[in-house]
Parts: structure tokens; C-alpha cells; sequence
């Protein structure tokens, strides 16, 4: 075992080495001996050495103030390049092939085609209409900063150029000096922002990701599908195959964020073409010294009036009218507003696409087909993924806010408070008008400011191309009326495309009467006509497991999507299931495939929208090789998800689940909401309050200043008890309910369930992994240094449920250890124990201090920031 991870533990060895020469060339040796001294400490303390880890308390508590930020500092960029190396060896050529999976796609083909059970035209005919829809998000915001980001990828670079057994002694010598410097820039640079990014920054932030790896990666990975698919069929893939493309909420996301106006919105929907068109220069300026040859079709030749060099004069043109549309964005972006000569610049899709399409047919019907397929086909197929808008802005507003707006206009033209209406009534209201032709809106109407930014969005929506925006996502709905009303609203602002209106439902109630809502929708013969056959959906994740747990919300989220299929399919209607996951378990998150493949037989169905949220971005797409595996997982998922569904689940696994179900919610809530010391133990036991100085994400941390525990977002919420390593909403709840039904003689039925059907065994897997990353004792540390005694007793009561989640786990899945049959996963979590241990206990530290002091000194501040950054590295994961 040692031999699979021996070139990853070289890597993190000989990065660690270089942070510690920089370290000791700005601290001095004596500093790097006390971090290493720490970290051996932490090591022995692992393994079971009670007085190691008493010398390394002793160590982290006698801290003079000025070591406090330079350890925190330290151990956090040792986890860091750690994650480097780890990132790195998933994609390097050492990588073992119990770490590296065979290509997901290849072993797809082979299951689909030699073994018989899908015809190679079915297989053909799914593979060209999947519709994966990766919808980008900030929240939780990437805690990396970006410089750090590049830095971070051109380690990876210098790590991958390394492996070139023909290098000479002095090139690894270059490349050693660029990996030392690099790491010296990262260690003088500070990793905590200063400010709270905008949403324009997080914006930009997604944008970078697509520039530094997607726009190569999409093209690279597309190349390889088609070989293969080539390989086994004989049959090539389209020209404008794009089964993978890209939305984004940054910017859009409106929902709590009093920070994302239309303001906003506009500026990051021209920075999003600004950036389209940016990288579709660079194309084109390449394509410009390529295609020099002077051959050409009939249609080629007339377009360029028989020009010897006739692609480079449709290129030139291209280049000048990206140039023009850069320009023309740019004085946008600086708050001008210039004329538009459409004839000057890129206005629509076509104006680019159309072009190139007949430099390619033209190539083609030459005989130049090896130069066709080169960047020119990378281009085309960049344009079907990306089109000229980069991503397609989805926008996001709270149901409320659109009742705000009509009961606003209603009492203005004294019709009543809309507000105040049956569901009946309003219903009634909304389809009378949007069915008429009069105006509702009259001139003279002043709204108030807060109704005035959710009109002046709409105003924007209708003012924009129909291809920069995707879904208008309502969430907390729960009625017909939210989404008749957010149509009205858009039809009065004059929007003459047709948007896909999005039901979100998020809590425990929402999703079991989902189903209903989407009936009662489609019985409205407007609606349904309005949907041109295609209904989308939003499931909740975070809030549904934050409001019932994880176990209860998964299976409410199960069986709203089965439910959910049957009343579009009985409407006639195809359904799009849009999964707001988070990257973590508490949020819905598992690996891309299991997860996909773990959902309801025909809730796929050849399309999807997910999304991908903060740091989960950089681990899946932050690297080019990397992305090149994480779109064939996502192409895989969905069409073995299409043509080879999971097994419906027996009635008496349904039944089983039903009480698990039940139980679990009943556990969970027990504590959370019906244990009266709750709330206090978890803000005395979390850096829950401290997060909110940490300037994450442009949104607030409450949905209201003066909330509670209900108004915390699922983010800080999960975030915080990862922190302190109890990682108690991932679990609670589960555990309790799995051992009721052991209890009641269902081992065996569980067991069954396990074996057999996806959606119960990515459960117990993704329990088994936050199990291996929950530390019962440094809980208890928290809970020693900063919770007031008579609270301690709640700590016991969770600490003993945590085991017996442990417990149950173990005894289902028959093993004696925890992730035993993923050993990668388990090591990956055994690599960082050593680093984030210490941070661990120096952060309890930290609070206690903090918490003493009326005014913390910055110092103090500053180093608290870098233990919770650095811990967060550590668990990979902020939310």
C-alpha cells in the first residue's frame, strides 16, 4: 500500500521542505523547529501518545502573540500544498490505478455495447441529446484567494513538467528554483482577503476558472468523447456537440443578497461576454496565422471575391468585430452607454458561429479535413458550449419579494392587498392578466425602493438576449401563484422571450407537496402551453437537510423527484431536474456519478442541471486534466443514468425508509429544535459567530440580522461544525433512525438495501466518509475550553450518538474500519490529520482568548481567520 501513494508523498515532502526553507529564511531556524517540532507532536499524538499531545498543547497555548499568525500561517500552507499534491496525483502519470479510475466513458461503452443490453443507435442517439447543464455558483465562496489560485496551478505545472524522465539535471534544477519561488510568493502573500468580495468579484472568480482550465478543457474533452465514440461505432460526433454546458448564479443570485441589484447584474452580464469575447480573439488571432492555404469551395470563393488568402480574410473581419465588441464593452463596463452598429460588432451567436461554420464546410469539401478538425473544430465547439455570453446568468429571487411587488400595484389601483388573497384568488387575478392585453402598470406609479430593484430586474431580463440568461429560479416556493406571478411581472416588463420560470422547493414541506404544486401548474392550459413542453424543477438541498436532517431530507428528496416524473410524464410535459447541491454531505454532496446515479430511474432522462459550488469548482475543473475527468464522469452518469436506470426500489425497501425516515427527522429535530441548551452549546462550541468576520462570500451569513438558529444559512451552519470536527449535520439523526430499525429486525432488509439500491448506499457510503473525518476529541477540546460546564452534557449526548452512527455504519457495511473499501479517500484524510490537528486546537485557543477580550488585537484576529481558512483546507470544504 505504501508503493501506490509513494510519488505523492515525495510531492508533499519535497513541497513541504521548500515551505520550510522559505519559512526559515524569513523566521529563522529556531521558528521552523518549533513548527516541526509541533507537527512531529501532532503525528505521535495520532497515534495514540498522550503525552505528545500534551507537549504540543503546551507548546500552542504558551504562543507569544507574534508566533500566533506565522503557525497558524504555516500549518495552513502546508495543508494547502498538500491538497496541490493530492490534486496533482489524481492526473500525474504515477497515478495508481486504484487512485486513477479507468475513463468513466470508455468503461460505459463497453458495458453499453459488448455486453449487449443498449443498441449502438440508442446509445448514439442519448449520447447526442444530453443536456448537462453545470449551473457555477459563490456560495460558499472559494476561501483560496485567486492569486494564490494561480500560484497553486502553476505548482501543478512545475510538478507535472518534473515528471519527464528525459529532463536534464539542469532543467530539474529550474524547475526546482520556480517551485521554491513560487511557494516564497505564496508564504509572503496574504491569504486572507481584506475586504468581503462583491458579487462582481465572485463573478470574475468564476470567470477566471472557465478561462484557466474549461475553455481548454471542454475542446480536449469533446476530442477524446468523439474517438472513442469513432472507435466502437465508426460514427462521428457533430460539429456543434455541446453536451456539457455552463450557467452561473454569480451575479444573478439575488436571494438574501441585499448586494446583487440590476445594477450588478448588468455589469457581470457584460463581463461575461467581455470575457467570451476575449477568449474568442485569442482564437481567432491563431486561427489567422493557420489557415494560410488559398484553396476553396464555390461559396467561400464569392464571399471573398476569389481572395488568395480567403479564410484569412473572413478571420480578419471576425478579429476587428471581436476587437470593436471588446471596446464596446468596455466603455459599457466603465458606466457609458455607446451606440450599437450591430454590423460592427459580435450581436448574436451566428454573427460568429455562421463564419466559421463555412471556413470549416469549405476545408471539408477541399480535402483538408485534418486541418478542419484542428482549433477551427475546437473553436466551433468552444462557441456550442460557451456561445458569446461565456455562461448563461441564471436569476434567483425569493417568492416574497414578487408578492411585494404585485400587492404593491394592487393597493396603488385599489384592487386590495394582493398579499392577503386566497391562493384561489390570486391564481384568478394573475391568469386574467396574462391572458389580456390591457396595461397593468400605470404611469404614474411610484414603487418603494425595495419594490423598485426587484421591477428594475425584470426591466433587465427583458432587455437582454435571450442566450445570456437561463432559468428566473423562485426560491421558497410553494404555490402556483409564485411562478404565475413572476410570468406576469415579466410579461409587463415587455420581455418578448420566453424564460424557464423554476419552482425551488427547499424545506422538509415544500418537497413532500412539490408534486402538487407542478399538477396544479400544469392543469392551467396557459401554463402548460407557456412551457413549450418542458418543465423545470429546483430541489432544495441545504435548507431541506438543515430543516429534517440528512436522512429524512434525501428521502423526501427521493420521492419528490419520483412523484415529480410521474406528473409531467401523465402532462406530457419532459421534465429538467435542477439539484442544488452543495460539496458537502450536509448539502447534498456526493461524487458526481454516484449521486447522479443514485436519483430515481427516468428522473435523468438525458438532461440535468446541477450545481457546482466554491471550492468543489477548483477540486473538479481547476486543472485542464482534472476537468477533462470531471465532465466524462458527468457524460457517463447521465447516460448510464438514461439507458441503464438504478432498479426501482421494492415496496418494502420503500416502507423501510418511510420509518427510517420518519425516525430521523424525529431524532434530529429532538436536539436541534425541542433541546433547550442547544442553540448555546453550538455558539459556544463553533467559531459560528467569529465566521461572520471572515469575508467569505459577498452574502450575509443571516437571512436576518436579529435570526437565530433558523435564520443561519445552511453554509455557516455546516461550516461551523466542521470546524470543530463534530460535523454534526451530515449525521445527526441518521444513526438513531438506522438503529430503530435494526432494532426492529431489519438488519438484513438494510444490508439488502445497501448491496442493491444506489440511493441507500450512497447514503451509507457518504456517512461512512464523514464518520473518518469526525474527531470525537477534539470536539471535546472545543467543548473543554469554551463551553460553560453546565453544558456539557448536551457534548456527551452527541459524542454518543456520533459512535453510534459509527457503530451502525460499520455493522452494515460489515467492515471493522471505516472507508476499508476506498482506501484512496481514507489515506487522502490520514495525509492531512498532522497539519490540521494542530490548527484545531491552537483555533480553540484562539476563541477562548477572543472571547475574553472586548477588543481582540488584529494580530490576535488575523490569526483565528487563518485557523478556521486553514482548517477549512484541511476538510476541504467551506459549506
Amino acid at each position: 500500500m505504501a508503493d501506490m501513494y509513494a510519488s505523492l508523498r515525495s510531492n508533499v515532502n519535497m513541497l513541504g521542505q521548500m515551505l520550510g526553507e522559505t519559512m526559515s529564511t524569513d523566521l529563522g531556524e529556531s521558528f521552523l523547529d518549533k513548527v516541526e517540532q509541533i507537527r512531529v507532536l501532532a503525528k505521535q499524538s495520532r497515534q495514540g501518545d498522550t503525552h505528545a499531545r500534551e507537549q504540543m498543547l503546551a507548546l500552542l497555548t504558551a504562543l507569544p502573540d507574534h508566533e500566533l499568525v506565522p503557525v497558524a500561517k504555516a500549518f495552513n500552507q502546508f495543508l494547502n500544498l498538500a491538497n496541490i499534491a493530492e490534486q496533482f496525483h489524481t492526473i500525474s502519470r504515477n497515478c495508481d490505478e486504484m487512485v486513477c479510475v479507468p475513463d468513466p466513458v470508455e468503461q460505459l461503452l463497453g458495458k453499453m455495447l459488448d455486453d449487449g443490453p443498449v443498441e449502438q443507435q440508442q446509445m448514439l442517439e442519448c449520447l447526442r441529446n444530453l443536456d448537462i447543464d453545470l449551473v457555477l455558483t459563490a456560495h460558499p465562496t472559494e476561501i483560496s484567494r485567486r492569486t494564490l489560485i494561480y500560484k497553486y496551478a502553476a505548482i501543478v505545472d512545475c510538478l507535472a513538467a518534473l515528471e519527464n524522465t528525459q529532463l536534464s539535471e539542469r532543467e530539474k534544477g529550474q524547475l526546482h528554483l520556480r517551485l521554491r519561488q513560487l511557494i516564497a510568493q505564496i508564504w509572503h502573500t496574504n491569504e486572507i482577503r481584506e475586504q468581503r468580495p462583491t458579487p462582481v468579484d465572485e463573478a470574475r472568480w468564476g470567470l477566471s476558472t472557465i478561462e484557466a482550465s474549461l475553455w481548454q478543457a471542454i475542446p480536449d474533452f469533446l476530442r477524446q468523447l468523439n474517438d472513442k465514440v469513432q472507435d466502437r461505432t465508426g460514427v462521428q460526433l457533430p460539429i456543434d456537440f455541446a453536451p456539457v454546458r455552463f450557467s452561473s448564479w454569480m451575479g444573478g443570485d439575488r436571494d438574501g443578497n441585499p448586494f446583487v441589484t440590476a445594477k450588478v447584474t448588468a455589469e457581470v452580464l457584460d463581463r461575461n461576454r467581455h470575457a467570451a469575447a476575449r477568449l474568442h480573439l485569442k482564437d481567432v488571432v491563431l486561427l489567422v496565422d493557420e489557415l494560410s492555404m488559398s484553396k476553396a469551395n464555390a461559396e467561400l470563393k464569392a464571399y471573398t471575391n476569389n481572395s488568395p488568402e480567403p479564410y484569412r480574410v473572413v478571420l480578419r473581419d471576425l478579429r476587428q468585430k471581436l476587437r470593436n465588441t471588446i471596446d464596446y464593452l468596455n466603455a459599457r463596463i466603465d458606466g457609458h452607454h455607446p451606440e450599437v452598429d450591430e454590423s460592427s460588432i459580435i450581436w448574436h451567436e451566428e454573427d460568429l458561429k455562421k463564419p466559421l461554420m463555412m471556413l470549416y464546410t469549405s476545408l471539408y469539401d477541399c480535402g483538408m479535413r485534418l486541418i478542419a478538425n484542428g482549433l477551427l473544430l475546437d473553436m466551433l465547439r468552444r462557441i456550442a458550449s460557451f456561445g458569446i455570453h461565456m455562461v448563461r446568468l441564471d436569476i434567483r429571487q425569493d417568492s416574497a419579494r414578487h408578492t411585494e411587488v404585485i400587492s404593491e400595484l394592487t393597493q396603488y389601483l385599489d384592487m386590495g392587498d394582493y398579499a392577503a388573497w386566497s391562493e384561489e384568488d390570486k391564481q384568478a387575478f394573475l391568469l386574467k392578466e396574462l391572458r389580456g392585453r390591457r396595461p397593468l402598470i400605470p404611469n404614474t406609479w411610484k414603487p418603494s425602493d425595495d419594490v423598485n430593484e426587484v421591477w428594475s430586474t425584470f426591466k433587465l431580463i427583458a432587455s437582454q438576449p435571450s442566450r445570456s440568461l437561463g432559468s428566473y429560479v423562485i426560491s421558497m416556493a410553494s404555490k402556483p401563484s409564485d411562478v404565475l406571478a413572476v410570468l406576469l411581472l415579466l410579461k409587463k416588463c415587455g420581455c418578448k422571450h420566453p424564460i424557464r420560470v423554476v419552482p425551488l422547493f427547499e424545506t422538509l414541506e415544500d418537497l413532500t407537496h412539490a408534486a402538487d404544486a407542478i399538477r396544479q401548474l400544469l392543469s392551467i392550459d396557459w401554463y402548460k402551453e407557456y412551457t413549450h413542453g418542458m418543465q423545470e424543477v429546483m430541489i432544495g438541498y441545504s435548507d431541506s437537510a438543515k430543516d429534517a436532517g440528512v436522512m429524512a431530507a434525501g428521502w423526501a428528496q427521493y420521492s419528490a423527484q419520483e412523484q415529480l416524473v410521474k406528473v409531467c410524464k401523465e402532462a406530457g410535459v419532459k421534465l429538467v431536474l435542477f439539484h442544488g447541491r452543495g460539496g458537502t454531505v450536509g448539502r447534498g454532496g456526493a461524487p458526481a456519478h454516484d449521486a447522479i446515479l443514485s436519483q430515481p430511474p427516468g428522473s435523468v432522462d438525458g438532461r440535468i442541471r446541477v450545481t457546482e459550488q466554491g471550492e468543489m469548482i477548483r477540486f473538479k475543473f481547476g486543472l485542464p486534466k482534472q476537468a477533462v475527468q470531471s465532465l466524462a464522469l458527468y457524460t457517463s452518469a447521465v447516460m448510464e443514468a438514461t439507458l441503464l436506470p438504478p432498479p426501482e426500489p421494492k415496496a418494502e425497501w420503500r416502507e423501510c425508509m418511510n420509518r427510517v425516515a420518519a425516525d430521523s427527522v424525529t431524532a434530529y429535530r429532538d436536539v436541534v429544535r425541542n433541546e433547550p441548551d442547544f442553540v448555546p452549546y453550538f455558539r459556544a462550541a463553533t467559531p459560528e459567530i467569529e465566521l461572520g468576520k471572515l469575508p467569505l462570500g459577498s452574502r450575509p451569513a443571516k437571512r436576518r440580522v436579529d435570526g437565530g438558529i433558523e435564520s443561519l444559512r445552511a453554509i455557516p451552519w455546516i461550516f461551523a461544525w466542521s470546524q470543530n470536527r463534530l460535523m454534526l449535520p451530515a449525521w445527526l439523526g441518521a444513526g438513531e433512525s438506522l438503529k430503530l430499525a435494526i432494532d426492529r429486525g431489519e438488519e438484513a432488509l438494510l444490508k439488502e438495501m445497501e448491496q442493491e439500491w444506489p440511493f441507500f448506499s450512497t447514503r451509507i457510503s457518504m456517512m461512512e466518509m464523514v464518520f473518518a473525518k469526525a474527531e470525537p476529541n477534539l470536539a471535546r477540546y472545543y467543548e473543554k475550553c469554551l463551553v460553560p460546564e453546565s453544558l456539557h452534557h448536551l457534548g456527551d449526548k452527541l459524542i454518543e450518538r456520533l459512535q453510534l452512527g459509527i457503530d451502525v455504519v460499520k455493522q452494515l457495511t460489515e467492515s471493522d474500519s471505516l472507508m476499508s473499501h476506498t482506501p484512496w479517500n481514507r489515506e487522502s484524510v490520514q495525509l492531512r490529520n498532522p497539519y490540521i490537528d494542530p490548527l484545531n486546537f491552537l483555533q480553540a485557543e484562539l476563541l477562548g482568548r477572543t472571547r475574553k477580550e472586548d477588543q481582540p488585537s488584529a494580530k490576535l484576529e488575523l490569526a483565528l481567520m487563518l485557523t478556521i481558512a486553514g482548517v477549512a483546507a484541511g476538510m476541504r470544504n467551506t459549506g
